[in-house]
């Protein structure tokens, strides 16, 4: 508890407005998103984010991009609540006991063609958490997985450029 802690404190906050600095970055991926869901989803890209036990720190980070500062949505990127609408499936945390078989039912829910992106260092191999006797660790432990996006939590400018390279 304490090495979260005292990470938690090293990250600091990352959703503060936009600096002068960042905001070239965002509107440049930004670009490139809108390009790329209208051309390989017809103007818009639904996406399930699926929680498979995190500290929840990865989601908050995801709810940035979709606020007013980063607006995901004028890029074409949108967030459904069913899997069986969703062209790719946002996973954050290692996945828990509890949650192997609920992630295996949404992603065999969600249609082909499947893109699955691991968000974190825990979605990517299981973080500080790993694998231990309610973890199994990360994503790939249970469905397959097409990007990871490194961070602890990565920033929403990261997870733009991850949805990016995955649609790529």
């Amino acid at each position: 508890m304490i090495r979260i802690l005292r990470q938690i404190f090293r990250t600091g906050i990352v959703t503060e407005p936009l600096s002068t600095e960042i905001i070239p970055e965002v509107e440049e991926v930004g670009i490139r998103l809108e390009e790329a869901v209208r051309k390989r989803f017809r103007g818009s890209l639904a996406i399930r984010q699926v929680d498979a036990g995190s500290c929840n720190g990865c989601e908050l980070e995801i709810h940035a991009i979709n606020n007013p500062i980063y607006n995901c949505e004028r890029f074409g990127i949108h967030f459904t609540a069913s899997p069986r609408f969703a062209d790719m499936l946002l996973v954050t945390g290692p996945v828990t006991h509890n949650m192997e078989i609920a992630l295996r039912r949404t992603y065999n829910a969600t249609p082909p063609p499947k893109i699955v992106v691991a968000v974190g260092d825990c979605g990517c191999n299981g973080g500080i958490f790993g694998e231990s006797y309610a973890s199994l660790g990360g994503i790939d432990k249970v469905i397959p997985v097409n990007v990871l996006i490194h961070g602890c939590p990565p920033t929403p400018v990261a997870l733009l450029q991850g949805i990016l390279k995955a649609i790529e």
